[in-house]
């Protein structure tokens, strides 16, 4: 392990997690791993396994302003639904996963050094840098739910999913995926 897998939460299904998170929470369950389709008008993302299978992909609306997002599993199961509220002080996010459980992401606005993403309805909280997309998901009791970290430079817009609670699976690759989204929209805005 280098300087990276200390800093960097991001990595390869090659190579091993983030070594600080490994020592104060130890192993992850397992790892997926997610990847932007360049080109697609859609921006489809497909999320794989360690081995690279994938298991869930995405599909978008083509227009932006509505922001929808559909992620599926490999069967061509519906896992989520995702969607944006059009105008909004805090740009809130909607997510309903398939089994008709929702809660919101939504961002404080004016934070000068950092943005503070809140998820409603889950009593989970997010910690690290988000704009960054390097940050952990602790449940209500604090428990660490998964570490995900962002590659630095990358075409096609990767990031590494670090599972702690692999049953709360879907649940965290609705919010990577959410959260990716957001991040895209912002930096297209700001070009």
């Amino acid at each position: 392990m280098g300087i990276l897998s200390k800093v960097q939460k991001f990595h390869g299904a090659n190579e091993g997690p983030n070594e600080i998170n490994t020592e104060k929470y130890g192993t992850p369950a397992h790892s997926l791993y997610t990847e932007l389709a360049p080109g697609n008008l859609h921006q489809k993302i497909e999320i794989k396994d360690e081995q690279g299978k994938t298991l869930y992909w995405t599909k978008s609306s083509i227009i932006a302003i509505k922001g929808k997002t559909d992620i599926f599993d490999v069967s061509g199961a519906q896992v989520a639904h995702l969607e944006k509220k059009p105008v909004s002080l805090h740009e809130k996010h909607y997510i309903t996963m398939a089994d008709g459980q929702k809660f919101t992401l939504s961002n404080e606005l004016f934070h000068v050094v950092k943005d503070i993403t809140n998820i409603e309805g889950l009593g989970w909280k997010l910690r690290g840098n988000v704009i960054g997309l390097n940050f952990m998901l602790f449940d209500q009791n604090g428990a660490p739910v998964a570490a995900i970290g962002q590659k630095l430079l990358s075409l096609h817009d990767r990031y590494s999913i670090d599972l702690y609670q692999p049953q709360h699976e879907k649940i965290v690759v609705a919010i990577v995926i959410q959260l990716q989204k957001m991040l895209t929209a912002r930096r297209e805005n700001n070009e």
